[in-house]
């Protein structure tokens, strides 16, 4: 009679052992399926988490820079390459679409390395666009916007309205990284601004997107422009042969497109016919280089954001003379852009540059009048 109670009691024990593990394994379970499926990644993450998240990154001219876009996105030269294929007739000529496509191709054969948890959110057509212009100081500004938590930006310049329009907009859209709600969806191409058929595309995918147009002194631009072709072209013609039609009679030539980029008031009259003022942000590239809290602070607002990029996330570096961002938690170094940015300019003719500043005087008066800003390029 004792023993038979032992035995109850002993039956019981096992039966509560059993329980106690069938029910650990029940909340085990439940965890890594919580996890698996992204729920526990979906709210924002902040600049620190995200790049730990990322798999970390320090120097803006390597491949690895960063994954906010849910793939690593391509080395900045290809940004550079994409848009400057018909920018000078000398110049090597690269294949746009290839380079896209090998983008893409990389992005697949790296995709083993994107965390589960990133493939939640949905792929929206962009709210805004950096639309313009090169060499103004748009890789910068992306690079400074994607910090912000609620940014998500494609890394390479897709050129969907100047180049792949035929391709239609599924394909534009799944070039786009995942977002959640209250998330901005961005990208930059800066050839957008002075392409003719580009205001009317925009439009017809949404008449209410925000539109960001950095604007540097056109003279300055057009040099830094040359500049860049020259790295890649030591055969080009000199700057003032290209500049300028007959060197006795200065008149400019406005067919190089480096001198035609800077027409800005000419390109923004284009767009105002499919877009009202309100929709614009001229962003000051100088303003960039010398305050660019303050810069960012505009483009925040623009954008409707909350103020999150602020003076505690940049320093001046004097070597390349322009910010670059404090380095990021667990980082070796600080995030410059590449060795494409910052060049030496090659020493104008002070009389070819005087020329220059003549001759765009009246196109900036114009263009200071249409923005409502004074840049201060006079």
């Amino acid at each position: 009679m004792g023993c038979g109670g032992c035995r109850v009691r002993f039956n019981f024990g096992k039966v509560l052992s059993k329980a106690s593990v069938f029910f650990t394994m029940v909340l085990i379970f439940t965890y890594f399926f919580y996890c698996l499926t992204g729920l526990c990644d979906s709210a924002p993450r902040t600049l620190y988490s995200q790049k730990a998240a990322d798999g970390g990154y320090d120097n803006l001219d390597e491949r690895s820079q960063v994954l906010v876009d849910l793939r690593p996105p391509p080395p900045l030269h290809l940004g550079a390459q994409l848009h400057n294929r018909t920018a000078y007739p000398d110049a090597p000529q690269v294949d746009a679409e290839e380079q896209l496509q090998q983008y893409e191709q990389g992005s697949e054969k790296e995709a083993n390395i994107i965390p589960v948890s990133n493939t939640y959110g949905t792929k929206r057509l962009p709210n805004a666009i950096i639309i313009g212009v090169k060499k103004g100081g748009t890789r910068a500004l992306l690079e400074f916007l994607r910090i912000h938590p609620d940014v998500r930006a494609f890394g390479a310049e897709p050129h969907f309205f100047d180049r792949f329009y035929d391709r239609g907009l599924e394909w534009y859209r799944n070039l786009m990284p995942r977002t959640l709600d209250g998330q901005i969806t961005m990208e930059k191409t800066p050839s957008y601004f002075v392409t003719k058929e580009a205001p009317s595309r925009v439009c017809t995918m949404n008449c209410q997107t925000k539109l960001i147009v950095v604007v540097r002194d056109p003279v300055t631009r057009a040099v830094s422009d040359y500049t860049q072709t020259l790295t890649k072209n030591p055969g080009l013609p000199s700057f003032q042969s290209l500049a300028l039609k007959n060197s006795s009679t200065g008149l400019v030539d406005t067919t190089w497109s480096a001198v035609r980029i800077g027409l800005y008031a000419k390109h923004l009259e284009n767009w105002l016919k499919y877009f009202p003022l309100s929709h614009f942000l001229f962003v000051s590239g100088e303003r960039l280089v010398s305050d660019p809290a303050g810069e960012m602070g505009r483009v925040q607002d623009f954008l409707g954001l909350k103020r999150v990029i602020s003076e505690k996330h940049f320093y001046f570096n004097q070597t390349k003379g322009f910010p670059c961002l404090k380095k990021p938690e667990g980082s070796s170094r600080p995030r410059c852009l590449g060795k494409s940015k910052g060049r030496p300019h090659p020493q104008i003719p002070s009389e070819v540059l005087q020329r220059l500043r003549d001759f765009y005087r009246p196109f900036n008066q114009r263009f200071y009048q249409m923005s409502g800003q004074d840049f201060g390029w006079d």
